[in-house]
């Protein structure tokens, strides 16, 4: 399940929610009581042992003029 981020306007706690994608855009109250709460843009991390950035060949370039091709 999904797990959404919160922060409260009135005492500035930061808390984290887990719900339902159909329930994304629901408020939450925070843990003190206060209804003031904005949700946060969270960013997620995937880590693993597939295909990652790190140790593989360098991504091409496109041609074109300073893309690589013309040598400029």
């Amino acid at each position: 399940m999904p797990r959404y981020e919160f922060r409260c306007r009135a005492c500035g706690d930061t808390f984290e929610v887990n719900r339902p994608m159909a329930r994304a855009g629901e408020s939450a109250s925070c843990p003190q009581g206060h209804a003031d709460t904005v949700k946060l843009l969270s960013t997620i991390a995937i880590t693993g042992r597939g295909g990652g950035v790190s140790g593989g060949p360098p991504a091409p370039t496109g041609g074109g003029c300073c893309g690589g091709g013309c040598g400029c």
